[in-house]
């Protein structure tokens, strides 16, 4: 958009976008009003159409404009016009009411914040709009709004402040609290009746104790106690609630380092503990949400004074009565309350167990018994319930979450001690007791089930027994939970083979039952693989079964699982038992998908009848987890049966080439066939990539990529088969450079950029030589500098770590003869190419990648530096020469000192620990 347009031009936009019944219309305008949006002559359209104020509508659309404007282009704006902005945006303020709609008030509010935050010479600030807005009632609600969302907004990614000007912000906001609570001090004393004026200084609070900008005398005042008061209340209204919580659990983060709160550590500690009485009255009321908030305010208070409950338990501000409130509210009769306090236990039970104290442990092990057994009846299910849980269903997933935390905290009270006790519930009820009670005590032994050691001969086989008599006419959930004990059981079970038989018998039965099949081939899987040894005699039983799988109602996932365990027992036969076993195996897979080859859709849908990756999965399965031993120069057992498979695997690849999803399957079994066989594999490669290198040119699917790295990975060291896996390559790169040439197309394409980058990668490990010499490299090199701002984790770790090899083939004298020549190919191209490599590096960790991706960064300048520090060093310093004038619109973002500090931290560090930590503080002053 060259020239401004006209308002009325924009206020027809805004006609059509918002009343135009036409939608095509409505698109028009809402693209063009989006394009006037980002050019430069936004700005003086917003402020012309606030200063109209012609409709609700022209108004929300000029205050949303000016906020993301400020947002995310205030450095659009030369520093000489800051002032003339501030004064306008006030003026626009100063006609907010209370009124005015919330939209304009919340976008006007973020918009007076992020300016305030960006502008350096509008000093006080707080201090102005307190004075500018505070004495007038009508505008009191939008103050409050501003000075809630000022502190939010210092974190903001969007604005990206810099650690110089956030810390320089968070002074000044500290500097101001005093005037910040004198005014919601007046506020609380002066307008009590009015509820929404006292939600909002509660949500003040909260973002000022987020900053630790409320001072310690702060206990002395009514500002303190004013959340506390606000819960006690019985009339208190849901949203005062809510903001009243949310201020004490801001207000318990903040004093989570008690020494430097003392004062406020202990009076929220004791005005908490205060709490149990109003707790018990939403109990009793059935009002949920207040018990919900409680809970948070009650588990947020444990997860503050954790050290001081494992350092000093039971003692001072250590005190136990922390987790007596916890438990309380574990025995919720909702199981949602509950679950609120799982993050605690999970961060007490870490900690405990790196103190490693068993005389700890038995402190805390009543309290965890309690939490175990409050948690069984917690999930116990309803004994009007038919048939059994669906993983769709809320209450299984809050018991897979119960399984998970009783398997983090079960060491402190031992798993022998908790089964045992598990199996006395099951033995003391009567005739009386309902099956849900059984099951639910079922459910907590099959959580900790794995844990019992293998030798344990007292309750175990008496549990194996007892599960087994069970009668087929028990409630359907309960021969369930049962078929899952046993299947965690497998490790206990393998120590005692003498179960096996009668085991499998049940497991069996339970794949005769429909409603059991899928979790009984589950368990089944589990002791096939963990007791492979003792399973050869059964073997053959088991292939029939695996053949019929389909006569079964069991998923997918499920058969899937049945034949690796089936697979894991071939690995352990006979060679010719094996071959044998897989040729059953695998016929029953290629029988299925080859009617779907000569009779199916080539384009099917997921889960329809003619969907092969059904057969795929298996397939891959089978050829994943058979894996003999199999001594040099001996045939492998395997290879007869994939040679018989790869005809319909290659139908396969041809019939479904353009379903990405059918081909990223394809590839996954080809992998697993070639991982399978190794270097035995060699028969296929003739067949196999010229076809993959046809199928690429056509669809650049990036699986082909990735099952390249695997061929390179078991073949490039092979003499023989180098230069043709190099071509192989050459084939790849120019669809593959066309594809990421596209406008963005290194962030729309990771998983493109990932396997290339991956194939890359193996040659250098594998070939560095051949690919150093190829015409490949150079190109390849530059698209690696160019994808180092690539945000997609996996991808750009794979850029990272074939630059950092790339660069290490310069140095790593290993058995290689030809380190030489490497090195003076790899030094050649850095020398052409360091420098942009380099800038990119530095660039990308700073504007384009979260800093936890700081050390792959750190390793490829690790590398670069053992090559040639000298010229690192001044690439360098180039770099952060152009970066100190970008620090624009007035703020400072790096001083020259910082920017030398990094320097000298980089260049002088032998270690790459140093070079991460710095690029991660230099990150920093520019977020």
């Amino acid at each position: 958009m060259e020239s401004p347009p006209s308002i009325e031009t924009v206020q027809q936009a805004l006609q059509a976008l918002y009343s135009d019944p036409d939608v095509v219309g409505k698109e028009r305008a809402s693209v063009w009003l989006g394009e006037l949006q980002r050019s430069v002559h936004a700005w003086q359209i917003a402020d012309q159409l606030l200063t109209l104020h012609q409709s609700l509508e022209s108004c929300y659309f000029a205050a949303q404009t000016m906020r993301t404007k400020i947002q995310y282009a205030f450095h659009e704006l030369p520093e000489n016009v800051h002032q003339s902005l501030r004064d306008s945006l006030l003026e626009h303020a100063g006609k907010v009411t209370s009124d005015t709609a919330h939209v304009i008030v919340t976008q006007l509010s973020l918009a007076l914040a992020d300016l305030s935050l960006q502008m350096p010479s509008w000093k006080n600030s707080v201090q102005d709009l307190v004075q500018k807005f505070g004495s007038n009632a009508s505008q009191l609600s939008f103050l409050l709004e501003v000075l809630i969302v000022l502190p939010e907004e210092i974190s903001s990614r969007s604005l990206r402040l810099g650690a110089n000007r956030r810390q320089e912000v968070i002074e000044e906001l500290k500097t101001a609290s005093q005037v910040i609570m004198q005014l919601l001090n007046g506020c609380i004393e002066n307008m009590s009746s009015d509820v929404q004026i006292q939600t909002k200084v509660l949500k003040c609070m909260s973002s000022w104790y987020n900053i630790d900008a409320i001072p310690e005398h702060v206990v002395h005042t009514k500002l303190f106690s004013a959340p506390f008061d606000a819960l006690v209340a019985k009339d208190c209204s849901s949203g005062l609630h809510e903001a009243a919580t949310e201020c004490i659990c801001s207000a318990l983060y903040c004093v989570e380092d008690m020494s430097s709160h003392p004062a406020k550590a202990e009076a929220l500690f004791n005005a908490v503990l205060h709490l149990s009485e109003p707790y018990h009255r939403t109990v009793a009321e059935e009002d949920i949400d207040k018990s919900l908030n409680y809970t948070r305010i009650f588990t947020e208070l444990a997860e503050s004074f954790l050290e001081a409950i494992t350092t000093a338990p039971n003692k001072g501000l250590g005190d136990f009565r922390v987790l007596e409130l916890l438990l309380m509210c574990v025995g919720h009769y909702q199981y949602e309350v509950a679950e609120v306090t799982f993050n605690y236990w999970y961060k007490l039970s870490e900690d405990l167990y790196q103190k490693n104290s068993s005389e700890l442990n038995e402190v805390f092990k009543p309290y965890i018994q309690r939490l175990i057994i409050a948690l069984c009846e917690h999930c116990t299910m309803d004994p009007d319930h038919e048939g059994v849980l669906e993983a769709s269903d809320d209450f299984y997933d809050f018991r897979q979450r119960v399984s998970e935390l009783i398997k983090d905290v079960i060491f402190i009270v031992g798993s022998s001690t908790c089964f045992t006790h598990m199996f006395q519930n099951l033995k003391n009820q009567t005739t009386q007791s309902t099956w849900d009670m059984s099951e639910a005590s079922l459910f907590i032994m099959a959580a900790v089930a794995k844990n019992i050691l293998p030798d344990e001969n007292e309750v175990v086989p008496q549990v194996v027994q007892a599960v087994m008599s069970i009668p087929n006419t028990a409630h359907i959930a309960v021969r369930c939970t049962t078929l899952q004990l046993l299947g965690e059981l497998c490790e206990w079970i393998e120590s005692h083979p003498h179960v096996i038989d009668p085991v499998l018998q049940y497991l069996l039965a339970g794949l005769q039952e429909p409603r059991l099949a899928s979790v009984a081939a589950t368990s089944l899987q589990s002791i096939s693989t963990v007791c492979k040894d003792h399973m050869k005699t059964h073997c053959e039983g088991l292939i029939h079964i695996a053949q019929a799988v389909d006569t079964f109602n069991i998923s997918n996932d499920a058969a899937t699982g049945l034949l690796r365990g089936v697979a894991t027992i071939l690995a352990t036969m006979p060679h010719d038992k094996c071959t044998e076993g897989m040729s059953q195996l695998c016929s029953f897979q290629t029988n299925g998908l080859s009617k779907l080859l000569t009779g199916g859709s080539d384009t099917p849908k997921q889960g329809a009848a003619d969907d092969p990756t059904v057969w795929l999965d298996r397939l891959a399965a089978i050829f994943r987890y058979t894996t003999p031993l199999v001594e040099n120069g001996s045939v492998h057992p395997c290879l007869p049966v994939i040679q018989e498979v790869w005809p319909v695997l290659s139908q396969a690849c041809t019939k479904y080439q353009a379903d990405v999803r059918i081909i990223e399957r394809c590839c996954r079994c080809i992998r697993f066939a070639i991982r399978c066989l190794g270097k035995s594999s060699s028969p296929l490669l003739q067949p196999l990539v010229p076809q993959m290198v046809t199928l690429y040119q056509v669809h650049s699917h990036s699986c082909f990529l990735y099952l390249g790295s695997i061929l390179v990975d078991e073949y490039g060291s092979d003499k023989d088969c180098t230069q043709g896996l190099i071509d192989m390559y050459q084939h790849f790169c120019p669809p593959t450079f066309k594809l990421l040439e596209e406008q963005n197309g290194l962030r729309n394409h990771p998983d493109t950029v990932d396997d290339l980058f991956r194939l890359s990668l193996r040659f250098i490990q594998r070939a560095p030589r051949a690919f150093l010499q190829s015409v490949a490299a150079k190109p390849v090199l530059m698209c690696a500098i160019a994808a180092c701002s690539v945000d997609h984790k996996d991808a750009n770790a794979s850029v990272m770590k074939f630059i950092t090899e790339l660069i290490r083939a310069a140095t790593n004298k290993d058995e290689r003869e030809d380190f030489e020549v490497r090195s003076t190919l790899v030094r050649s191209l850095l020398q052409e190419h360091g420098q942009s490599l380099t800038h990119s590096l530095v660039h990308s960790i700073v504007f384009c990648l979260p800093t936890y991706m700081c050390a792959d960064i750190a390793d490829v300048i690790y590398e670069i530096m053992q090559v040639d520090r000298p010229t690192f060093c001044v690439w360098l310093e180039n770099v952060l020469k152009a970066m100190s004038t970008e620090n624009t619109a007035g703020a400072i973002k790096v001083t020259h000192k910082q920017l030398t500090d990094f320097h000298k931290a980089v260049t002088s560090a032998e270690k790459v620990t140093p070079i991460s930590d710095a690029l991660r503080e230099f990150a920093r002053l520019y977020r």
